[in-house]
């Protein structure tokens, strides 16, 4: 498996979960879905933190994002 890709997927459900989280918790609701969602996140980021060699730095992100996002729409 890709480590990247399983990086920037759980990047971006974790972002897609926050306006879910926010919303059941102004509508007085638990957020369990949205919950699951960011342990999934946090699960797939941690797994490609570990089997990336040298983890990824911060600034370096962006450049993984959009190399992910190339490989796989072209």
């Amino acid at each position: 498996m890709d480590p990247d890709l399983i990086f920037v997927i759980g990047l971006v459900l974790g972002v897609f979960s926050i306006p879910s989280i926010l919303s059941a918790l102004s509508d007085g609701h638990a957020p369990r879905v949205a919950a699951v969602t960011i342990i999934a996140s946090a699960v797939m980021i941690f797994w490609a933190v570990s089997n990336n060699p040298g983890g990824y730095e911060f600034n370096e992100i962006p450049d993984v994002f959009v190399q992910v996002v190339a490989r796989y729409l072209t």
